[in-house]
């Protein structure tokens, strides 16, 4: 997983002065098409940060603006996420 996010962000650089846009956008939306696969209710995701503070190596940790709520997603390569909801 973690390899296809820097695929699309990297794609998103080479694309041109849209790229920061570009690259927010598709984070946002590859982790909520990511946690809807477990249940979770993400229709309409708003904005994806990375948390540095609890990202751990090997896990990345993105919080995830959604209409329904907002979540801390930590993203396991090759395994499902790990998804509570903050608000």
């Amino acid at each position: 997983m973690r390899i296809y996010l820097l695929r699309i962000c990297f794609a998103a650089f080479l694309s041109g002065a849209g790229a920061p846009l570009a690259a927010q956008e598709s984070t946002r939306d590859v982790i909520a098409a990511h946690i809807r696969t477990q249940g979770y209710a993400c229709d309409r995701p708003q904005s994806a940060k990375r948390d540095r503070s609890a990202s751990i190596p090997g896990e990345q940790a993105w919080i995830l603006t959604c209409d329904d709520g907002v979540y801390l997603v930590r993203l396991i390569p090759d395994m499902a996420a790990i998804v509570g909801q903050m608000r």
